[in-house]
This record gives C-alpha cells, sequence and structure tokens, in this order.
C-alpha cells in the first residue's frame, strides 16, 4: 500500500497534461496549476479551456499535443470508450508519449478496460499506466483533498504518488492494474445508497414537521453519521442543486458494478433497487442534473 497525503511544499514542478476539462478535469487542473505546475489542456471543447488558458495554461488541439513534453498525463473523461480514443486512437496522447511518462487515469471506468488500454499504452509506446479514480468531487480537488484509490504496478504507483500529493489526502495503492478502478465500484456503490438513503431522510423529516437541515448537527457523533449526510442532508434539504456530480454519471458507475457482480454472479440487491431508481431519473429527464434533483422523486419526477 502507498499511502500520500498534501504537505505545505508543492510536488517538483513537472509539465502535466489534463486531458478532459469537466468538472472535476478543470478543479484537477486548477489545482495543480495553483501549486506551480506547467499544464497542457486538451478538451473537444475549446469554450471549457478557455478559464484555466487565462490562467497560464496551455490550450492543444489534440491529445497528442497535449501530451507532448509532458512526464505525466491525467485523463478525466466519462467513459472507456472516450479514454480509448484520447489514449490510443487518431491524434491520442500515445502518438507523443515515450517510456518515460506515466498515464494516470482519474476517470472512472471498468477494470477489465482500464487493464487492457494499459496494457495497450505500454505496447505502444512504453509509456507506464496507473487507474487512480477519485472520490470528493470538484470540491476536494481545488484544496488538494481528494480520496484516490489506486491500481499499477509498485513503481508506478509510487511515482504517480509524487504528483498526487498535490491533489489527495488519501492516496491507497489498492493492486495490479485495475484494482483502483474495482475500489471505485465499491464506493460507488456505498455513495449511491448513500444519497437515496439521505433523500428518503429529509423528506421523512420535512413530512413530520423536523427542520431537515439540522439532521446532520442532530446526529452527528451517531451511527447515522456519514460524510455524504454532513455535505448532503443541508444541501438536500434546501434544494440546492449546484452542479457537485451528474445522476447519469452515477448510473454509468451502477451499470458498471451491475456488470461486475453478473460476471461474478454475485447478487447486490440494494445495489439493483438504487440503479433502477437512478434509470428512472433518467427516463423522466434528470440525468444531467446535480444528485439533489432525486428529491423530485418525491414532487412527480418533474425535470423543469
Amino acid at each position: 500500500m502507498t499511502d500520500a497525503a498534501p504537505t505545505a511544499v508543492a510536488s517538483p514542478r513537472q509539465t502535466v497534461a489534463v486531458l478532459g476539462i469537466g468538472i472535476m478535469g478543470s478543479a484537477i487542473a486548477g489545482r495543480l496549476l495553483e501549486r506551480g505546475h506547467a499544464l497542457r489542456l486538451y478538451d473537444p471543447d475549446p469554450l471549457k479551456m478557455a478559464p484555466l488558458g487565462s490562467r497560464g495554461a496551455h490550450a492543444a488541439a489534440s491529445p497528442a499535443e497535449a501530451a507532448r513534453g509532458a512526464a505525466f498525463v491525467i485523463t478525466s473523461l466519462n467513459a472507456a470508450a472516450i479514454v480509448r480514443r484520447a489514449v490510443l486512437g487518431e491524434g491520442g496522447a500515445a502518438e507523443s508519449l515515450g517510456a518515460e511518462a506515466l498515464l494516470i487515469d482519474m476517470s472512472s471506468i471498468d477494470p477489465p478496460s482500464t487493464r487492457a488500454l494499459g496494457d495497450e499504452l505500454r505496447q505502444r509506446c512504453g509509456a507506464g499506466w496507473v487507474d487512480a479514480p477519485l472520490s470528493g468531487g470538484a470540491p476536494k480537488a481545488a484544496t488538494g483533498q481528494l480520496t484516490v484509490m489506486a491500481g499499477g504496478t509498485e513503481a508506478d504507483v509510487a511515482r504517480a504518488a509524487t504528483l498526487m500529493q498535490d491533489l489527495c489526502a488519501n492516496f491507497t495503492h489498492m493492486g495490479p492494474a485495475g484494482a483502483g478502478q474495482t475500489t471505485k465500484l465499491v464506493n460507488q456503490l456505498l455513495c449511491a445508497i448513500g444519497f437515496q438513503a439521505v433523500a428518503e431522510a429529509v423528506r421523512l423529516a420535512e413530512a413530520g414537521g423536523v427542520d431537515a437541515a439540522r439532521l446532520s448537527q442532530a446526529l452527528a457523533g451517531g451511527r447515522a453519521d456519514s460524510q455524504i449526510l454532513r455535505e448532503f442532508g443541508p444541501k438536500m434539504a434546501a434544494r440546492d442543486e449546484r452542479p457537485t456530480g451528474r445522476i447519469d454519471n452515477m448510473l454509468k458507475d451502477l451499470e458498471a458494478v451491475q456488470s461486475f457482480s453478473q460476471a461474478q454472479r454475485l447478487p447486490l440487491p440494494l445495489t439493483a433497487q438504487v440503479s433502477e431508481l437512478h434509470r428512472a431519473f433518467v427516463a423522466a429527464g434528470l440525468g444531467p442534473l446535480d444528485t439533489v434533483a432525486m428529491l423530485r422523486q418525491f414532487d412527480g419526477w418533474r425535470a423543469d
């Protein structure tokens, strides 16, 4: 196991490429800029790169351009197929990488895909691969307090830790390639069930005339206390739908959990129920919305 925590001193200045400048990618890139690293960015939407470009990051025209000269390439993308295109497709990062480079995939994708991608990258250009999915969302990325579960060789993960210390409060080596993604499936299972539990708790409190915004305070230190309750209890009580994570992204992860568990012939009854709820949310048009929109299940599933 490798554990790394952020320190007062930034890791040595590196040239880092970040592929995928969505909510998470922009938070990761912003934090690395703040810690003094030279950033090279790629996203198919130039508007997403503009704010970071104004802070000194280089906006590239392709993943290959972004990766050129980078010691580390971080991917923050929505699906294995998108990671494959960005890394191994035409104009992909592999065209510019050599054996001295390390790709750190901070996307959430399925374990078999991440193992295959890592093997293909190494065969193509010799670069190392670490699957490093995260928990904590953009707010934790911005302050360097992410939880990251890593898969890869001891040497590659140890090297990744030198950069991850600027992003993580908890960085744990879980095993060989794919082990990080398997651990992320466990994380997403717990989070999805927790979000639904907090949504139901908030509505139960409201129905009983209790101030739901005070639930996290009232239950602090007890067995029902949790990070999800502390963060999302007040947010759900206030119907604060400012984006922290999309419902359709959670469904993507839940489907990966189900696919993996089915291959293992492992029954996960609560996960199955919560997965069906997320499918209903997406079918009702709530997929692009924040997790807090799960409360709309109690209000007629409205998408407006």
